[in-house]
Protein backbone atom coordinates (compact mmCIF):
# COMPACT_ATOMS: atom_id res chain seq x y z
CA UNK A 1 0.00 0.00 0.00
CA UNK A 2 1.00 3.62 -0.53
CA UNK A 3 0.99 5.96 2.44
CA UNK A 4 -2.37 7.39 1.31
CA UNK A 5 -3.91 3.92 0.89
CA UNK A 6 -2.69 2.94 4.36
CA UNK A 7 -4.42 5.98 5.88
CA UNK A 8 -7.58 5.25 3.89
CA UNK A 9 -7.74 1.72 5.30
CA UNK A 10 -6.37 2.16 8.82
CA UNK A 11 -8.02 5.48 9.73
CA UNK A 12 -11.23 5.55 7.70
CA UNK A 13 -11.79 1.84 7.16
CA UNK A 14 -12.33 2.00 3.38
CA UNK A 15 -10.86 -0.72 1.13
CA UNK A 16 -9.92 1.41 -1.89
CA UNK A 17 -10.09 4.86 -3.44
CA UNK A 18 -12.95 5.81 -5.73
CA UNK A 19 -12.71 7.63 -9.04
CA UNK A 20 -10.08 10.37 -9.04
CA UNK A 21 -9.54 10.45 -5.27
CA UNK A 22 -6.05 8.92 -5.40
CA UNK A 23 -4.85 11.32 -8.10
CA UNK A 24 -6.27 14.36 -6.28
CA UNK A 25 -4.70 13.31 -2.97
CA UNK A 26 -1.36 12.71 -4.65
CA UNK A 27 -1.53 16.20 -6.25
CA UNK A 28 -2.29 18.06 -3.02
CA UNK A 29 -0.02 15.95 -0.80
CA UNK A 30 2.75 16.77 -3.26
CA UNK A 31 2.29 20.49 -2.59
CA UNK A 32 0.21 21.43 -5.65
CA UNK A 33 -3.12 23.23 -5.99
CA UNK A 34 -6.32 21.61 -7.28
CA UNK A 35 -9.92 22.35 -8.16
CA UNK A 36 -12.26 19.42 -7.46
CA UNK A 37 -15.81 19.03 -8.76
CA UNK A 38 -17.25 15.90 -7.22
CA UNK A 39 -20.89 15.01 -6.45
CA UNK A 40 -22.23 14.73 -2.94
CA UNK A 41 -21.45 11.34 -1.43
CA UNK A 42 -18.44 10.69 -3.69
CA UNK A 43 -15.84 11.37 -1.00
CA UNK A 44 -14.77 15.01 -1.45
CA UNK A 45 -13.69 15.40 2.17
CA UNK A 46 -11.09 12.63 1.89
CA UNK A 47 -9.42 14.60 -0.90
CA UNK A 48 -8.13 17.11 1.66
CA UNK A 49 -8.35 15.13 4.90
CA UNK A 50 -5.86 12.46 3.81
CA UNK A 51 -3.30 14.99 2.46
CA UNK A 52 -3.69 16.82 5.78
CA UNK A 53 -2.61 13.64 7.58
CA UNK A 54 0.26 13.07 5.16
CA UNK A 55 1.77 16.57 5.43
CA UNK A 56 3.20 18.31 8.50
CA UNK A 57 1.34 21.15 10.16
CA UNK A 58 -2.37 21.95 10.49
CA UNK A 59 -4.79 21.99 7.55
CA UNK A 60 -7.07 25.06 7.44
CA UNK A 61 -10.48 24.15 6.04
CA UNK A 62 -12.85 26.95 4.99
CA UNK A 63 -16.49 25.97 5.46
CA UNK A 64 -19.63 28.14 5.17
CA UNK A 65 -21.82 26.65 7.90
CA UNK A 66 -21.30 25.92 11.59
CA UNK A 67 -23.30 22.68 11.43
CA UNK A 68 -21.12 21.41 8.60
CA UNK A 69 -17.93 22.19 10.53
CA UNK A 70 -19.17 20.57 13.73
CA UNK A 71 -20.29 17.45 11.87
CA UNK A 72 -16.91 17.04 10.18
CA UNK A 73 -14.98 17.59 13.42
CA UNK A 74 -17.12 15.02 15.26
CA UNK A 75 -16.62 12.41 12.52
CA UNK A 76 -12.85 13.00 12.44
CA UNK A 77 -12.57 12.80 16.22
CA UNK A 78 -14.38 9.45 16.33
CA UNK A 79 -11.85 8.22 13.77
CA UNK A 80 -9.00 9.24 16.07
CA UNK A 81 -8.01 12.43 14.21
CA UNK A 82 -7.30 15.67 16.07
CA UNK A 83 -9.63 18.33 14.65
CA UNK A 84 -11.41 21.49 15.81
CA UNK A 85 -13.53 24.35 14.47
CA UNK A 86 -13.72 28.05 15.22
CA UNK A 87 -16.82 30.17 14.55
CA UNK A 88 -18.60 33.19 16.05
CA UNK A 89 -19.98 31.17 18.95
CA UNK A 90 -16.61 29.73 20.01
CA UNK A 91 -15.57 30.98 23.47
CA UNK A 92 -12.32 32.86 24.03
CA UNK A 93 -11.15 30.07 26.30
CA UNK A 94 -11.76 27.44 23.60
CA UNK A 95 -10.00 29.57 21.00
CA UNK A 96 -6.93 29.84 23.25
CA UNK A 97 -6.95 26.08 23.80
CA UNK A 98 -7.13 25.46 20.04
CA UNK A 99 -4.31 27.96 19.44
CA UNK A 100 -2.16 26.16 21.99
CA UNK A 101 -2.87 22.82 20.28
CA UNK A 102 -1.86 24.31 16.92
CA UNK A 103 1.36 25.85 18.22
CA UNK A 104 2.25 22.53 19.85
CA UNK A 105 1.55 20.88 16.45
CA UNK A 106 -1.03 18.52 17.94
CA UNK A 107 -3.99 19.66 15.83
CA UNK A 108 -4.30 18.19 12.34
CA UNK A 109 -7.33 20.01 10.89
CA UNK A 110 -8.95 23.35 11.79
CA UNK A 111 -12.31 24.34 10.28
CA UNK A 112 -13.09 28.07 10.03
CA UNK A 113 -15.72 30.29 8.43
CA UNK A 114 -14.55 32.53 5.56
CA UNK A 115 -15.39 35.67 7.55
CA UNK A 116 -12.99 34.70 10.34
CA UNK A 117 -10.20 33.53 8.07
CA UNK A 118 -9.81 36.94 6.37
CA UNK A 119 -9.71 38.87 9.66
CA UNK A 120 -6.26 40.58 10.04
CA UNK A 121 -5.69 39.11 13.51
CA UNK A 122 -6.44 35.56 12.31
CA UNK A 123 -4.21 35.99 9.27
CA UNK A 124 -1.42 37.21 11.53
CA UNK A 125 -1.81 34.06 13.62
CA UNK A 126 -1.66 31.89 10.48
CA UNK A 127 1.61 33.51 9.45
CA UNK A 128 3.09 32.22 12.71
CA UNK A 129 1.72 28.72 12.12
CA UNK A 130 2.98 25.65 10.27
CA UNK A 131 0.17 25.13 7.75
CA UNK A 132 -0.06 21.91 5.74
CA UNK A 133 -2.71 23.06 3.23
CA UNK A 134 -5.77 25.24 2.67
CA UNK A 135 -9.03 23.53 1.70
CA UNK A 136 -11.92 25.71 0.48
CA UNK A 137 -15.09 23.65 0.72
CA UNK A 138 -18.37 24.59 -1.02
CA UNK A 139 -16.26 26.70 -3.40
CA UNK A 140 -19.29 27.57 -5.56
CA UNK A 141 -20.13 30.16 -2.89
CA UNK A 142 -17.47 32.38 -4.50
CA UNK A 143 -19.59 32.96 -7.61
CA UNK A 144 -22.53 35.30 -8.11
CA UNK A 145 -23.62 32.92 -10.88
CA UNK A 146 -23.84 30.11 -8.31
CA UNK A 147 -26.74 29.27 -6.02
CA UNK A 148 -25.27 30.00 -2.56
CA UNK A 149 -23.25 33.17 -3.17
CA UNK A 150 -21.24 34.36 -0.16
CA UNK A 151 -19.31 37.61 -0.84
CA UNK A 152 -16.75 36.71 1.86
CA UNK A 153 -15.60 33.82 -0.33
CA UNK A 154 -14.24 36.25 -2.93
CA UNK A 155 -11.87 37.64 -0.29
CA UNK A 156 -10.19 34.23 -0.06
CA UNK A 157 -7.92 35.27 -2.93
CA UNK A 158 -5.76 36.62 -0.10
CA UNK A 159 -4.59 33.04 0.54
CA UNK A 160 -2.86 32.90 -2.83
CA UNK A 161 -1.30 36.30 -2.25
CA UNK A 162 0.00 35.77 1.29
CA UNK A 163 0.68 32.01 1.43
CA UNK A 164 2.29 31.34 -1.93
CA UNK A 165 4.03 28.09 -0.94
CA UNK A 166 1.06 26.35 0.69
CA UNK A 167 -1.17 24.12 -1.50
CA UNK A 168 -4.79 25.11 -1.92
CA UNK A 169 -7.65 22.81 -2.89
CA UNK A 170 -11.12 24.12 -3.76
CA UNK A 171 -14.03 21.67 -3.74
CA UNK A 172 -17.69 21.79 -4.76
CA UNK A 173 -20.47 19.39 -5.72
CA UNK A 174 -22.35 21.72 -8.08
CA UNK A 175 -20.89 24.23 -10.51
CA UNK A 176 -21.85 25.05 -14.08
CA UNK A 177 -19.28 26.43 -16.53
CA UNK A 178 -19.66 30.08 -15.44
CA UNK A 179 -19.32 29.15 -11.76
CA UNK A 180 -16.21 27.06 -12.46
CA UNK A 181 -14.57 30.01 -14.18
CA UNK A 182 -15.38 32.24 -11.21
CA UNK A 183 -13.85 29.75 -8.78
CA UNK A 184 -10.66 29.65 -10.83
CA UNK A 185 -10.56 33.45 -11.13
CA UNK A 186 -11.38 34.55 -7.58
CA UNK A 187 -9.34 31.82 -5.88
CA UNK A 188 -6.37 32.21 -8.24
CA UNK A 189 -6.56 28.61 -9.43
CA UNK A 190 -6.37 29.24 -13.18
CA UNK A 191 -3.16 27.20 -13.42
CA UNK A 192 -4.33 24.40 -11.11
CA UNK A 193 -5.45 21.04 -12.51
CA UNK A 194 -9.23 20.60 -12.55
CA UNK A 195 -10.64 17.24 -11.48
CA UNK A 196 -14.21 16.76 -12.66
CA UNK A 197 -15.94 13.58 -11.54
CA UNK A 198 -19.17 12.33 -13.03
CA UNK A 199 -22.18 14.13 -11.58
CA UNK A 200 -24.16 10.91 -11.83
CA UNK A 201 -25.64 9.61 -8.56
CA UNK A 202 -26.68 6.13 -9.77
CA UNK A 203 -28.17 5.13 -6.41
CA UNK A 204 -30.76 7.95 -6.52
CA UNK A 205 -34.06 7.16 -8.23
CA UNK A 206 -35.69 10.35 -9.66
CA UNK A 207 -39.47 10.64 -9.59
CA UNK A 208 -41.45 13.75 -10.64
CA UNK A 209 -45.22 14.17 -10.34
CA UNK A 210 -47.62 16.94 -11.34
CA UNK A 211 -49.09 18.64 -8.29
CA UNK A 212 -52.68 17.66 -7.51
CA UNK A 213 -53.22 18.01 -3.76
CA UNK A 214 -49.52 17.87 -2.94
CA UNK A 215 -50.01 17.02 0.74
CA UNK A 216 -51.88 13.82 -0.04
CA UNK A 217 -49.43 12.95 -2.81
CA UNK A 218 -46.52 13.35 -0.38
CA UNK A 219 -48.21 11.19 2.25
CA UNK A 220 -48.96 8.47 -0.30
CA UNK A 221 -45.33 8.53 -1.51
CA UNK A 222 -43.92 8.18 2.00
CA UNK A 223 -46.34 5.45 3.05
CA UNK A 224 -45.99 3.39 -0.11
CA UNK A 225 -42.23 3.71 -0.66
CA UNK A 226 -40.44 5.25 2.32
CA UNK A 227 -42.32 4.23 5.45
CA UNK A 228 -40.07 4.36 8.54
CA UNK A 229 -37.13 5.90 6.64
CA UNK A 230 -35.15 9.07 7.28
CA UNK A 231 -36.11 11.87 4.90
CA UNK A 232 -36.16 15.57 4.12
CA UNK A 233 -39.16 17.43 2.69
CA UNK A 234 -38.44 20.85 1.17
CA UNK A 235 -41.07 23.61 0.92
CA UNK A 236 -40.90 27.18 -0.38
CA UNK A 237 -42.28 29.01 2.67
CA UNK A 238 -42.06 28.82 6.46
CA UNK A 239 -45.84 28.67 6.76
CA UNK A 240 -45.98 25.69 4.41
CA UNK A 241 -43.21 23.97 6.39
CA UNK A 242 -45.29 24.23 9.58
CA UNK A 243 -48.44 23.06 7.80
CA UNK A 244 -46.84 20.01 6.15
CA UNK A 245 -44.99 18.94 9.33
CA UNK A 246 -48.25 19.08 11.29
CA UNK A 247 -50.10 17.20 8.55
CA UNK A 248 -47.55 14.37 8.51
CA UNK A 249 -47.65 14.10 12.31
CA UNK A 250 -51.46 13.93 12.23
CA UNK A 251 -51.07 10.97 9.90
CA UNK A 252 -48.82 8.99 12.21
CA UNK A 253 -45.35 10.02 10.94
CA UNK A 254 -42.58 11.63 12.98
CA UNK A 255 -42.05 14.97 11.23
CA UNK A 256 -40.18 18.01 12.54
CA UNK A 257 -40.25 21.56 11.12
CA UNK A 258 -37.08 23.53 10.41
CA UNK A 259 -36.85 27.13 9.19
CA UNK A 260 -35.20 30.41 10.15
CA UNK A 261 -38.35 31.66 11.90
CA UNK A 262 -38.07 29.06 14.65
CA UNK A 263 -36.06 29.90 17.75
CA UNK A 264 -32.49 28.60 17.96
CA UNK A 265 -33.32 26.02 20.65
CA UNK A 266 -36.12 24.44 18.58
CA UNK A 267 -34.01 24.32 15.43
CA UNK A 268 -31.09 22.76 17.30
CA UNK A 269 -33.32 20.18 18.99
CA UNK A 270 -34.99 19.18 15.72
CA UNK A 271 -31.68 18.93 13.91
CA UNK A 272 -30.26 16.86 16.75
CA UNK A 273 -33.18 14.42 16.64
CA UNK A 274 -32.84 14.09 12.88
CA UNK A 275 -29.13 13.29 13.05
CA UNK A 276 -29.33 10.96 16.05
CA UNK A 277 -32.61 9.06 15.61
CA UNK A 278 -34.04 6.77 12.94
CA UNK A 279 -37.30 7.28 11.06
CA UNK A 280 -37.30 11.08 11.38
CA UNK A 281 -38.61 13.35 8.62
CA UNK A 282 -37.54 16.99 8.60
CA UNK A 283 -39.83 19.41 6.77
CA UNK A 284 -37.76 22.47 5.95
CA UNK A 285 -37.00 25.46 3.82
CA UNK A 286 -33.86 25.14 1.70
CA UNK A 287 -31.83 26.66 4.55
CA UNK A 288 -31.73 23.14 6.02
CA UNK A 289 -29.34 20.48 4.84
CA UNK A 290 -26.24 22.19 3.51
CA UNK A 291 -24.47 21.52 6.79
CA UNK A 292 -25.88 18.01 7.28
CA UNK A 293 -23.57 15.11 6.52
CA UNK A 294 -26.13 12.45 7.48
CA UNK A 295 -25.39 9.60 5.03
CA UNK A 296 -28.54 7.50 5.58
CA UNK A 297 -31.19 9.94 4.32
CA UNK A 298 -33.26 7.59 2.20
CA UNK A 299 -35.41 10.20 0.45
CA UNK A 300 -35.55 13.91 -0.35
CA UNK A 301 -38.97 15.23 -1.36
CA UNK A 302 -39.56 18.63 -2.93
CA UNK A 303 -43.16 19.66 -2.37
CA UNK A 304 -42.51 22.80 -4.40
CA UNK A 305 -40.34 23.25 -7.47
CA UNK A 306 -36.72 24.35 -6.78
CA UNK A 307 -35.42 27.60 -8.29
CA UNK A 308 -32.76 25.96 -10.45
CA UNK A 309 -31.31 22.62 -11.45
CA UNK A 310 -28.26 23.42 -9.30
CA UNK A 311 -30.49 23.82 -6.25
CA UNK A 312 -32.37 20.64 -7.11
CA UNK A 313 -29.19 18.64 -7.66
CA UNK A 314 -27.61 19.77 -4.42
CA UNK A 315 -30.75 19.32 -2.32
CA UNK A 316 -31.77 15.96 -3.82
CA UNK A 317 -28.13 14.88 -3.42
CA UNK A 318 -28.56 14.90 0.35
CA UNK A 319 -30.26 11.54 -0.10
CA UNK A 320 -28.21 8.37 -0.27
CA UNK A 321 -24.79 9.78 0.59
CA UNK A 322 -23.84 6.28 1.79
CA UNK A 323 -24.28 4.90 -1.72
CA UNK A 324 -27.31 2.80 -0.79
CA UNK A 325 -30.62 3.17 -2.69
CA UNK A 326 -32.46 6.48 -2.22
CA UNK A 327 -35.26 8.44 -3.91
CA UNK A 328 -35.58 12.03 -5.07
CA UNK A 329 -39.29 12.84 -5.31
CA UNK A 330 -40.49 16.16 -6.77
CA UNK A 331 -44.06 17.48 -6.85
CA UNK A 332 -44.52 20.63 -8.95
CA UNK A 333 -47.12 22.93 -10.44
CA UNK A 334 -47.24 26.06 -12.58
CA UNK A 335 -47.95 28.18 -9.50
CA UNK A 336 -44.50 27.23 -8.16
CA UNK A 337 -42.90 28.58 -11.33
CA UNK A 338 -44.94 31.79 -11.17
CA UNK A 339 -44.07 32.39 -7.50
CA UNK A 340 -40.37 31.82 -8.08
CA UNK A 341 -40.39 34.17 -11.09
CA UNK A 342 -41.97 36.83 -8.92
CA UNK A 343 -39.32 36.36 -6.24
CA UNK A 344 -36.57 36.72 -8.82
CA UNK A 345 -38.08 39.86 -10.33
CA UNK A 346 -38.53 41.51 -6.93
CA UNK A 347 -35.09 40.58 -5.62
CA UNK A 348 -32.50 43.33 -5.19
CA UNK A 349 -30.15 42.07 -7.89
CA UNK A 350 -28.95 43.58 -11.15
CA UNK A 351 -30.82 42.97 -14.41
CA UNK A 352 -28.19 40.59 -15.80
CA UNK A 353 -28.30 38.36 -12.73
CA UNK A 354 -32.10 38.33 -12.77
CA UNK A 355 -32.08 37.21 -16.39
CA UNK A 356 -29.69 34.38 -15.54
CA UNK A 357 -31.88 33.32 -12.61
CA UNK A 358 -34.97 33.32 -14.85
CA UNK A 359 -33.16 31.13 -17.40
CA UNK A 360 -32.16 28.71 -14.65
CA UNK A 361 -35.78 28.58 -13.47
CA UNK A 362 -36.98 27.82 -17.01
CA UNK A 363 -34.44 24.97 -17.20
CA UNK A 364 -35.89 23.57 -13.97
CA UNK A 365 -39.42 23.66 -15.41
CA UNK A 366 -38.15 21.92 -18.55
CA UNK A 367 -36.67 19.19 -16.34
CA UNK A 368 -40.05 18.69 -14.68
CA UNK A 369 -41.92 18.58 -17.98
CA UNK A 370 -39.51 16.38 -19.95
CA UNK A 371 -40.65 13.04 -21.27
CA UNK A 372 -37.05 11.91 -21.66
CA UNK A 373 -34.73 10.26 -19.10
CA UNK A 374 -34.47 12.64 -16.16
CA UNK A 375 -30.95 11.57 -15.23
CA UNK A 376 -29.80 12.14 -18.82
CA UNK A 377 -31.21 15.69 -18.83
CA UNK A 378 -29.75 16.42 -15.39
CA UNK A 379 -26.28 15.31 -16.43
CA UNK A 380 -26.52 17.16 -19.74
CA UNK A 381 -27.11 20.38 -17.77
CA UNK A 382 -23.68 19.85 -16.20
CA UNK A 383 -22.13 19.22 -19.65
CA UNK A 384 -22.01 15.44 -19.19
CA UNK A 385 -23.33 12.97 -21.76
CA UNK A 386 -25.01 9.73 -20.74
CA UNK A 387 -27.35 7.01 -21.93
CA UNK A 388 -30.91 6.70 -20.54
CA UNK A 389 -30.58 5.35 -16.99
CA UNK A 390 -33.41 2.82 -17.14
CA UNK A 391 -34.72 3.49 -13.63
CA UNK A 392 -36.05 7.06 -13.33
CA UNK A 393 -39.83 7.41 -13.61
CA UNK A 394 -39.74 8.31 -17.32
CA UNK A 395 -37.51 5.36 -18.15
CA UNK A 396 -39.66 2.88 -16.20
CA UNK A 397 -42.99 4.25 -17.42
CA UNK A 398 -42.26 6.31 -20.58
CA UNK A 399 -44.91 8.99 -21.29
CA UNK A 400 -46.48 8.39 -24.70
CA UNK A 401 -46.57 11.86 -26.26
CA UNK A 402 -49.46 12.79 -28.57
CA UNK A 403 -50.00 15.44 -31.21
CA UNK A 404 -51.45 18.31 -29.18
CA UNK A 405 -51.19 20.97 -31.87
CA UNK A 406 -54.94 21.64 -32.06
CA UNK A 407 -55.27 21.85 -28.27
CA UNK A 408 -52.37 24.27 -28.08
CA UNK A 409 -53.79 26.38 -30.93
CA UNK A 410 -57.09 26.61 -29.03
CA UNK A 411 -55.26 27.75 -25.90
CA UNK A 412 -53.05 30.29 -27.66
CA UNK A 413 -56.01 31.68 -29.62
CA UNK A 414 -58.00 32.12 -26.42
CA UNK A 415 -55.10 33.91 -24.72
CA UNK A 416 -54.97 36.25 -27.71
CA UNK A 417 -58.77 36.80 -27.80
CA UNK A 418 -58.94 37.84 -24.13
CA UNK A 419 -56.23 40.42 -24.78
CA UNK A 420 -53.35 38.63 -23.01
CA UNK A 421 -54.56 40.31 -19.80
CA UNK A 422 -56.00 37.37 -17.81
CA UNK A 423 -54.63 34.61 -15.61
CA UNK A 424 -54.80 30.89 -16.30
CA UNK A 425 -58.07 30.23 -14.45
CA UNK A 426 -60.03 32.78 -16.46
CA UNK A 427 -58.59 31.64 -19.80
CA UNK A 428 -59.59 28.06 -18.99
CA UNK A 429 -63.09 29.20 -17.95
CA UNK A 430 -63.51 30.75 -21.41
CA UNK A 431 -62.17 27.65 -23.16
CA UNK A 432 -64.51 25.38 -21.23
CA UNK A 433 -67.52 27.69 -21.74
CA UNK A 434 -67.97 28.30 -18.02
CA UNK A 435 -70.70 30.83 -17.27
CA UNK A 436 -68.79 32.74 -14.58
CA UNK A 437 -69.25 36.29 -13.29
CA UNK A 438 -65.88 37.40 -14.73
CA UNK A 439 -66.62 35.87 -18.13
CA UNK A 440 -69.84 37.88 -18.35
CA UNK A 441 -68.33 41.06 -16.88
CA UNK A 442 -65.88 41.26 -19.78
CA UNK A 443 -68.25 39.82 -22.40
CA UNK A 444 -65.96 36.90 -23.10
CA UNK A 445 -68.93 34.59 -23.69
CA UNK A 446 -69.15 36.32 -27.09
CA UNK A 447 -65.63 35.30 -28.11
CA UNK A 448 -65.10 32.71 -30.84
CA UNK A 449 -62.97 30.68 -28.41
CA UNK A 450 -65.74 30.47 -25.77
CA UNK A 451 -66.50 26.80 -25.13
CA UNK A 452 -64.15 25.34 -27.77
CA UNK A 453 -62.35 23.32 -25.08
CA UNK A 454 -65.30 21.71 -23.26
CA UNK A 455 -63.91 18.20 -23.81
CA UNK A 456 -60.96 18.83 -21.48
CA UNK A 457 -61.18 19.18 -17.71
CA UNK A 458 -59.77 22.11 -15.75
CA UNK A 459 -56.84 19.92 -14.63
CA UNK A 460 -56.09 18.84 -18.21
CA UNK A 461 -56.08 22.41 -19.49
CA UNK A 462 -53.72 23.41 -16.70
CA UNK A 463 -51.37 20.67 -17.87
CA UNK A 464 -51.54 22.07 -21.41
CA UNK A 465 -50.80 25.58 -20.09
CA UNK A 466 -47.84 24.34 -18.07
CA UNK A 467 -46.38 22.47 -21.04
CA UNK A 468 -46.82 25.53 -23.26
CA UNK A 469 -44.97 27.67 -20.72
CA UNK A 470 -42.18 25.08 -20.51
CA UNK A 471 -41.98 24.92 -24.33
CA UNK A 472 -41.76 28.72 -24.58
CA UNK A 473 -45.10 29.41 -26.29
CA UNK A 474 -46.55 31.25 -23.30
CA UNK A 475 -45.19 33.55 -20.64
CA UNK A 476 -46.74 34.71 -17.37
CA UNK A 477 -46.75 38.42 -16.52
CA UNK A 478 -45.40 38.96 -13.01
CA UNK A 479 -47.64 41.94 -12.25
CA UNK A 480 -51.06 40.32 -12.79
CA UNK A 481 -50.26 36.63 -13.57
CA UNK A 482 -51.70 37.12 -17.07
CA UNK A 483 -50.85 34.58 -19.77
CA UNK A 484 -49.07 36.19 -22.71
CA UNK A 485 -48.01 34.88 -26.12
CA UNK A 486 -44.34 34.66 -27.01
CA UNK A 487 -42.81 35.07 -30.44
CA UNK A 488 -42.61 31.26 -30.69
CA UNK A 489 -46.42 31.03 -30.49
CA UNK A 490 -46.77 32.63 -33.93
CA UNK A 491 -45.51 29.53 -35.79
CA UNK A 492 -47.95 27.28 -33.90
CA UNK A 493 -50.93 29.51 -34.65
CA UNK A 494 -49.97 29.61 -38.36
CA UNK A 495 -49.72 25.79 -38.58
CA UNK A 496 -45.98 26.03 -39.13
CA UNK A 497 -45.09 24.18 -35.91
CA UNK A 498 -46.38 20.83 -34.64
CA UNK A 499 -46.63 20.46 -30.85
CA UNK A 500 -46.27 17.17 -29.00
CA UNK A 501 -47.62 16.99 -25.45
CA UNK A 502 -47.24 14.67 -22.50
CA UNK A 503 -50.37 12.62 -21.63
CA UNK A 504 -53.13 14.65 -19.96
CA UNK A 505 -54.61 11.60 -18.24
CA UNK A 506 -51.87 9.93 -16.26
CA UNK A 507 -52.46 7.93 -13.10
CA UNK A 508 -49.03 6.71 -12.12
CA UNK A 509 -49.12 4.55 -9.00
CA UNK A 510 -45.59 3.25 -9.10
CA UNK A 511 -44.22 1.80 -5.90
CA UNK A 512 -40.71 0.84 -4.95
CA UNK A 513 -39.28 -2.03 -3.01
CA UNK A 514 -38.21 -1.34 0.53
CA UNK A 515 -34.60 -0.34 0.97
CA UNK A 516 -34.27 -3.28 3.37
CA UNK A 517 -35.00 -5.83 0.60
CA UNK A 518 -31.46 -7.15 0.95
CA UNK A 519 -32.46 -8.66 4.31
CA UNK A 520 -33.15 -12.20 3.14
CA UNK A 521 -33.57 -14.18 6.37
CA UNK A 522 -35.08 -13.78 9.81
CA UNK A 523 -31.56 -14.00 11.28
CA UNK A 524 -30.36 -11.05 9.17
CA UNK A 525 -33.41 -9.00 10.08
CA UNK A 526 -32.88 -9.73 13.79
CA UNK A 527 -29.19 -8.81 13.68
CA UNK A 528 -29.89 -5.66 11.65
CA UNK A 529 -32.37 -4.40 14.25
CA UNK A 530 -30.04 -5.23 17.16
CA UNK A 531 -27.14 -3.39 15.52
CA UNK A 532 -29.34 -0.33 14.98
CA UNK A 533 -30.41 -0.40 18.62
CA UNK A 534 -26.79 -0.73 19.74
CA UNK A 535 -25.76 2.17 17.48
CA UNK A 536 -28.55 4.39 18.81
CA UNK A 537 -27.52 3.67 22.41
CA UNK A 538 -23.84 4.29 21.72
CA UNK A 539 -24.60 7.53 19.87
CA UNK A 540 -26.63 8.77 22.81
CA UNK A 541 -23.86 7.89 25.28
CA UNK A 542 -21.26 9.69 23.15
CA UNK A 543 -23.60 12.61 22.32
CA UNK A 544 -22.99 12.23 18.58
CA UNK A 545 -25.22 11.39 15.59
CA UNK A 546 -25.83 7.68 15.07
CA UNK A 547 -24.17 7.65 11.64
CA UNK A 548 -20.95 8.99 13.21
CA UNK A 549 -20.70 5.75 15.19
CA UNK A 550 -21.43 3.42 12.26
CA UNK A 551 -22.99 4.19 8.88
CA UNK A 552 -25.84 2.03 7.55
CA UNK A 553 -23.45 0.58 4.99
CA UNK A 554 -21.18 -0.60 7.83
CA UNK A 555 -24.13 -2.25 9.60
CA UNK A 556 -25.15 -3.91 6.35
CA UNK A 557 -21.63 -5.29 5.91
CA UNK A 558 -21.70 -6.63 9.48
CA UNK A 559 -25.02 -8.39 8.84
CA UNK A 560 -23.80 -9.94 5.61
CA UNK A 561 -20.35 -10.87 6.99
CA UNK A 562 -20.71 -11.37 10.77
CA UNK A 563 -17.22 -11.20 12.36
CA UNK A 564 -16.01 -14.19 14.37
CA UNK A 565 -13.30 -12.12 16.08
CA UNK A 566 -11.93 -8.57 16.26
CA UNK A 567 -9.44 -9.22 13.46
CA UNK A 568 -12.34 -9.83 11.06
CA UNK A 569 -13.46 -6.22 11.58
CA UNK A 570 -10.50 -5.03 9.52
CA UNK A 571 -12.43 -6.20 6.46
CA UNK A 572 -15.68 -4.40 7.35
CA UNK A 573 -16.48 -1.26 5.34
CA UNK A 574 -16.01 2.00 7.29
CA UNK A 575 -14.18 0.56 10.32
CA UNK A 576 -10.78 2.08 10.97
CA UNK A 577 -8.41 1.38 13.83
CA UNK A 578 -10.00 3.89 16.21
CA UNK A 579 -13.52 2.50 15.85
CA UNK A 580 -12.30 -1.08 16.10
CA UNK A 581 -10.43 -0.21 19.28
CA UNK A 582 -13.44 1.56 20.83
CA UNK A 583 -16.29 -0.70 19.70
CA UNK A 584 -14.77 -3.85 18.23
CA UNK A 585 -15.23 -6.34 21.07
CA UNK A 586 -18.85 -5.25 21.66
CA UNK A 587 -19.67 -5.64 17.98
CA UNK A 588 -18.13 -9.10 17.73
CA UNK A 589 -20.07 -10.31 20.80
CA UNK A 590 -23.32 -8.80 19.50
CA UNK A 591 -22.90 -10.35 16.07
CA UNK A 592 -22.06 -13.76 17.51
CA UNK A 593 -25.03 -13.59 19.86
CA UNK A 594 -27.59 -12.78 17.16
CA UNK A 595 -26.02 -14.32 14.07
CA UNK A 596 -26.61 -17.90 15.15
Amino acid sequence: MTHAEQILHDVFGYPEFRGQQAEIIDTVAGGNNALVLMPTGAGKSLCYQIPALMRTGVAIVVSPLVALMQDQVTALTVNGISAACVYSGTSSEEIRRIADEIMAERLQLLYVAPERLVMPRFLQFLHQTNISLFAIDEAHCVSQWGHDFRPEYQQLSILADQFTDIPRIALTATADTATRHDIQHYLNLTEAPVFISSFNRPNIDYQVVEKNNGKKQLLQFIRSQMNGQNGIVYCLSRKRVEDIAAFLCENGLTALPYHAGLDWHTRSLNQRRFTQEDGIIVVATVAFGMGIDKPDVRFVAHLDMPASIEHFYQESGRAGRDGLPAISWLCYGLNDWVLLRERIQLAERDATQKQIDLQKLDSMLAFCETAACRRQLLLHYFCEDSQPCGHCDNCIDPPQKFDGTILVQKLLSCVYRVGQRFATGHVIDVLRGRDSEWVHRFGHQQLSTFGIGREQTMKEWRMVVRQCVAAGYLNVDIANQALQLTESARAVLKNQQQVWLRPLKHDKTRTSHSNDIWLRTEREERLWQQLREWRKKRASQNNVPAYIIFADRTLQDLVQHPPANVADLNHIYGLGESKIKNFGQEIVELCQQWAN
